[in-house]
């Protein structure tokens, strides 16, 4: 036996069969989180939506008009979370509509929000696809 054996094997160098199944399977499983998260990362961005309000005004005590800006992937059906809010923060008036599939990906968009006060502003809370 020589006498790097010898080290080898007082210091547990020595690369036994078991060693190399448990690093194997360390580095699969290794392999299959990275793929999940690369797949689950663009996944989430094919149905991604962007919004931009564009401008509001605020046409009686009872409702706004909302002008805003959407893109979305075309052939989708997309649905909005409208709000109207006072002076405070508060919301005075909501409403989801829903936008049917269309082959344009960038639309602009005019709805009116009816409310239960006066508002001071409006904008859009959220969209999804459908």
């Amino acid at each position: 036996m020589t006498t790097q054996d010898m080290l080898d094997e007082r210091y547990g160098r020595t690369s036994s069969p078991r060693r190399r199944w448990t690093i194997g399977i360390v580095v699969a499983i290794a392999a299959v989180l990275v793929g999940l998260f690369a797949w689950m990362t663009i996944a989430d961005s094919v149905d991604d939506i962007s919004v931009d309000t564009t401008g509001f005004t605020v046409e009686d005590p009872r409702s706004v008009t909302l002008a805003f800006q959407i893109s979305v992937p075309e052939g989708r059906t997309v649905a909005c979370a409208l709000e109207a809010q006072d002076e405070d923060h508060g919301v005075v008036g909501w409403k989801i509509v829903e936008y049917a599939a269309s082959d344009v990906r960038a639309r602009a968009l005019l709805e009116s929000i009816p409310t239960t006060a006066e508002a001071t502003t409006g904008l859009v809370s959220d969209c999804w696809v459908t």
